[in-house]
């Protein structure tokens, strides 16, 4: 399995689209610092709630823009390439005919799939928190929208939280971005039917807008509205799309 995963973060990391697009994705955070900066620290948890961004309170709305980029651009362009880009160029036949368990391989591209994202959230959560904290107004205490004031402490654990339900939602799309890869006959076909479940899931039911305002949805659970439907619609998500997943990549004719 550790060799499998080297592997597989070699191959990763030796594609130009993955460095092109974590590029593209740093140049985003620096313009949306600079974009806030500009604009005196305004921003809005939805269309009737604007906020004055301060020390403390900052972080999470760097997601705003820069969550929808990870949704439709950068989820949907590394797991297609990972799971249907080897697939269709062939460079997975030679994996395959090598005496190892397909669960394994499989495996092996989630978790570094899940890796990197992981760690594009929790470098955006760092960046944006040490931006608030010198570029923003000081205060001791502040609010986020329906809570209590809250304490530099209680505030880090709250953007902290609320980073930690956007990686979540981020799992759920790369499951649902493999389905569509292993189903799908090629790398455009996948792209789009990812974005196509994105966005026709809000035609299914309201929760799974999430996927496409994805700060305003974790705002209004955090300040304690509509909990049980998003919690619920994840975990149904996240356990469907990865079951499929196994279940079709373990029996598909790959070799045919």
């Amino acid at each position: 399995m550790k060799s499998l995963l080297l592997s597989e973060y070699e191959r990763t990391f030796k594609r130009k689209k993955t460095s092109i697009g974590i590029g593209i994705y740093f140049f985003m955070i620096v313009l949306q610092c600079l974009f806030i900066y500009l604009v005196g620290g305004v921003s809005f948890y939805d269309a009737d709630h604007s906020v004055q961004l301060n020390s403390i309170n900052t972080a999470p709305f760097f997601l705003r823009e820069l969550g929808l980029l990870i949704n439709f651009i950068l989820i949907p362009m590394f797991v297609v390439d990972s799971f249907n880009g080897e697939y269709h160029s062939g460079a997975l036949r030679l994996f395959l005919i090598r005496p190892q368990k397909r669960v394994k391989l499989f495996l092996a591209k989630w978790l570094v799939q899940a890796s990197l994202f992981l760690a594009l959230t929790f470098l955006t959560w760092l960046i944006a928190t040490i931006f608030g904290q010198i570029m923003m107004p000081h205060v001791n205490e502040t609010t986020f929208l329906n809570t209590e004031s809250l304490n530099l402490f209680e505030g880090l654990l709250y953007t902290l939280k609320f980073y930690g339900m956007t990686y979540v939602v981020f799992l759920c799309v790369i499951g649902i971005s493999a389905f569509m890869s292993i189903v799908m006959p090629n790398p455009i076909m996948a792209y789009m039917g990812t974005v196509a479940c994105l966005i026709g899931g809000i035609y299914i039911s309201d929760q799974f807008i999430y996927f496409i305002i994805i700060s305003d949805s974790i705002f209004n659970v955090l300040g304690n509205s509509g909990q049980y439907g998003f919690y619920v619609s994840l975990l149904f998500l996240f356990v469907i799309s990865h079951i499929m997943n196994v279940g079709i990549w373990t029996r598909k004719q790959w070799m045919g």
